[in-house]
């Protein structure tokens, strides 16, 4: 199969790496390779890592990653409960001197409900927000002061506080978060971060003007032909009812905007001329809506999200080399709808 080109720069993409509950221990170290290298031969710029209480720890993984790539950035979900600020810092000063290459991170402000309460963690909704804000303006101050930072926050205190050794200023990492809420949308704004969001079918999508690029997260099947293409999606989240049990027994304990949001559309079925499709969402194996059509009606979709301000985009965990083949078509011809 002829190699995938770069994907343009007007596009910033992200693929996302394969969840450790989901390949055995003994394979997984060589799949997050596999899967990294994939990503960058494709041309992405970064690849998600998760975060939660049921997964192997992920700044071993995004040193695994960066042992094994040449250039492309792991994007590290950030749980503030798991660690302080100072050390996230110190990780991320570490890897950058070791490894000379930028770094991106999601910053979490909630998570799985049940992951909290086991840490002891019973903050509502917005005050998680807000605690993020302190967690990640300390985070800035200590990677772009040379000096001693101090901060005085309802959450977070520190008191002439120094990074040694100094940020490379050239590789500062990005920064995303969340922003399905008005909550995360405001957070946003006061850390200087990429707001991301799942995203709505995009006729019932806004023009979005913030001050920094803000993204969406999806899945995305494409082929030669609209019934190639479905035959594909329904071959690889079909339906079963104790999915689509789980997804309502989560929906219960969830207190996430965006899932009640994406919940709330679930009643629109599939059709073969609207590519917008929440299956694997309804039955609980994947948490983000897909476009599934033919490259043209997909490229059209994601040219139009991208005409509507955002810029950044997280695709699903690739099950194949050749899924990253297929949305580096769609990109290209993306990138002609939106300019």
């Amino acid at each position: 199969m002829k190699q995938p080109k770069p994907l343009k720069s007007m596009l910033q993409m992200f693929s996302t790496c394969p969840q450790s509950k989901d390949v055995p221990l003994d394979q997984y170290y060589d799949k997050v390779i596999e899967v990294a290298r994939w990503s960058e031969e494709a041309g992405f710029e970064g690849i998600l890592i998760y975060t939660d209480n049921g997964l192997v720890d992920n700044w071993s993984i995004a040193q695994v990653v960066l042992e094994h790539t040449k250039r492309i950035s792991p994007l590290i979900a950030v749980q503030p409960i798991y660690v302080h600020p100072y050390m996230l810092a110190k990780r991320i000063v570490t890897l950058s001197h070791l490894y000379g290459r930028k770094l991106y991170l999601n910053m979490l402000a909630g998570g799985f409900k049940n992951d909290l309460t086991a840490l002891g963690d019973d903050t509502p909704h917005d005050e998680r927000y807000a605690r993020t804000v302190e967690y990640t303006l300390i985070l800035r101050g200590l990677l772009e002061n040379d000096g001693p930072f101090s901060f005085d926050g309802n959450y977070y205190q520190v008191k002439n506080l120094k990074m040694t050794p100094s940020m490379p200023k050239d590789l500062f990492p990005g920064i995303l978060i969340s922003g399905s809420s008005e909550a995360g949308m405001q957070a946003s704004r006061d850390i200087g971060a990429s707001a991301i969001r799942y995203p709505k079918p995009v006729r019932e999508e806004t023009l979005m003007q913030e001050p920094v690029a803000p993204g969406i997260r999806l899945g995305i099947i494409a082929r030669d032909n609209s019934q190639a293409a479905w035959d594909v999606a329904y071959a690889r989240f079909p339906d079963t009812r104790g999915g689509q049990l789980a997804h309502q027994l989560a929906m219960k304990v969830s207190d996430s905007v965006w899932h009640h949001e994406l919940s709330d559309l679930d009643a629109k079925p599939a059709q073969s001329d609207n590519p917008y499709w929440l299956g694997p969402f309804q039955n609980y194996q994947t948490f983000c809506p897909y476009l599934v059509g033919t490259y043209d009606q997909v490229a059209d979709e994601l040219g139009h999200y991208r005409s509507l301000g955002f810029e950044v985009f997280i695709t699903d965990i690739p099950t194949c080399k050749e899924d990253l083949y297929h949305i580096q078509k769609v990109v290209d011809r993306a990138i002609m709808v939106a300019s």
